[in-house]
């Protein structure tokens, strides 16, 4: 790799000669500008205001613009001579653990590699120092025309360094935050842990640029003179009224994603009542069944996603009523098939009496007749 800069580590009285490595490279697509109608390039000429004619790079030099604009000219020699210890020397001014040091810092990373035989001694001692402190180095060093801010840390069995922003370069986070007042559940927490758990860890080889990708399929179809690839489509998008049935579906979908089983979902009955209660409320339906969602987490592998005990109960007890329903129905028939028989039964009864009567009244008038004829003759 080639080296950017060449200097030393000063470590108190120990100065480690070293070469600044690169230790980051970019990948990223990059276009050229041209112009639209014929595709010949677009480039920038670099024009003296004053001639009016384009230089060259070996005309071209530095200079501070005053505040009146007078441009004062810096050449490198003045850089060269700068009253600063860290004009070619990476400073060590104080040793404090990681975790001290903000992200936000962060800046761009290089590889220091020792610089010749002479510099592997003190190179070893300083790396081995810096692995059994579990402490990083914070440094100050000069590179392209400014003093900057290091960090100093062990990668592999080399010593890696970080830029860093000054403190006053990192804005304060200051309107950002939402200035709405929001309170969030425990229970919503713990849909989120959830969430977080079944996404898991990620081995960051595995990540890679797919922007990149699709580009360069674009860039070869387009140069082999066939259409290019079209986008998939984008997922509905839309206002989220329920976070936590948003946050059920994101968990069910992460675990689908990983050819895992989805736990079902808490007792069905309870959540109905859950949503017909905020319904009449007038708040959007949220699911807060977590207690169970955690046992059925934290069951053992292979239970295959059992039912929990609140769900049978609930089925059990939706089934009662339906039996008693059932029975009730079956009971109202019989009654209605026995009144129906016992009516029939009385009718045929009322008949035959009827018939019975209407009998023993023609055979009394029939005696009747007989016996007044008998008196007549």
């Amino acid at each position: 790799m080639r080296s950017i800069w060449n200097g030393a580590i000063s470590f108190g009285l120990v100065s480690i000669p070293i070469k600044l490595v690169n230790a980051t490279e970019s990948h990223s697509i990059s276009f050229r500008q041209i112009h639209t109608e014929d595709g010949g390039r677009i480039r920038y000429r670099k024009v003296c205001e004053l001639e009016d004619r384009e230089v060259s790079s070996a005309e071209i030099g530095k200079g501070w613009e005053d505040a009146d604009g007078t441009i004062i000219p810096i050449t490198d020699e003045d850089l060269s001579h700068l009253p600063l210890p860290t004009a070619k020397t990476i400073e060590i001014v104080a040793f404090v653990p990681a975790d001290r040091i903000d992200p936000l810092q962060m800046d761009a990373a290089y590889y220091l590699q020792a610089g010749g035989a002479p510099a592997a001694k003190p190179y070893t001692l300083l790396r081995e120092a810096l692995k059994r402190s579990h402490k990083v180095a914070i440094a100050k060093y000069a590179l392209r025309g400014r003093e900057r801010l290091g960090m100093l840390r062990v990668v592999g069995e080399a010593i890696a360094m970080h830029g860093l922003l000054w403190p006053d370069e990192v804005r304060a986070p200051e309107g950002v935050a939402p200035e709405t007042s929001v309170t969030v559940r425990d229970k919503e927490l713990d849909l989120a842990d959830a969430l977080m758990d079944t996404l898991g860890e990620v081995d960051l080889e595995d990540l890679h640029d797919e922007y990149r990708e699709a580009v360069e399929e674009v860039v070869a179809a387009k140069a082999a003179g066939e259409t290019p690839p079209e986008a998939p489509s984008a997922p509905s998008s839309g206002k989220v009224l329920d976070l936590m049935a948003a946050l059920e579906k994101s968990v069910r979908a992460a675990k689908k994603s990983r050819g895992e089983e989805p736990e079902k979902a808490a007792s069905e009955a309870e959540e109905e009542t859950d949503q017909e209660a905020d319904q009449e409320t007038g708040s959007a339906a949220e699911v807060r069944h977590l207690s169970q969602r955690r046992s059925a987490r934290t069951a053992p592998k292979g239970t295959g996603g059992k039912k929990s005990t609140s769900t049978s109960t609930a089925k059990k007890t939706t089934a009662a009523p339906r039996k008693s329903t059932a029975k009730t129905a079956k009971s109202t028939q019989s009654a209605k098939k026995t009144a129906a028989s016992k009516s029939t039964a009385a009718s045929k009864s009322t008949a035959k009496k009827a018939t019975a009567k209407k009998t023993t009244a023609k055979k009394s008038a029939a005696k009747k007749t007989t016996t007044a004829r008998k008196r007549t003759a």
